[in-house]
């Protein structure tokens, strides 16, 4: 009769494994794929996050450059006066100024 309760045991037990394997693939499946914060949606976050970051660092460079573009205009006439000239297209009396534009 122990015979039978050890095989009996064994079958029990590999029951339960199986179970507790079905059990866990089920979960993991469940993770990756089904759940609000699943593997391919953190990925994607992950890529915004790196793209936005680049965006920000981007930006810091050229408001960096911008504050001392303005600092240097407010300083100096002959950089305002050159400023002024080719972004404006502003001239002096009896000037003419000629706009060449290069054809791709």
């Amino acid at each position: 009769m122990e015979e039978i309760t050890k095989t009996e045991d064994r079958k029990i037990t590999k029951k339960v494994k199986v179970e507790i394997i079905i059990t866990s693939v089920l979960f993991l499946l469940w993770l990756l794929f089904f759940d609000s914060d699943n593997f391919l949606k953190q990925r994607e976050n992950s890529h915004k996050l790196y793209q936005l970051t680049e965006q920000r660092d981007y930006l810091k460079y050229k408001i960096k450059a911008d504050q001392q573009k303005i600092e240097e205009l407010k300083t100096d006439n002959e950089s305002l006066e050159k400023f002024a000239r080719e972004e404006y297209l502003m001239k002096k009396e009896n000037e003419d100024i000629f706009i060449i534009k290069e054809v791709e």
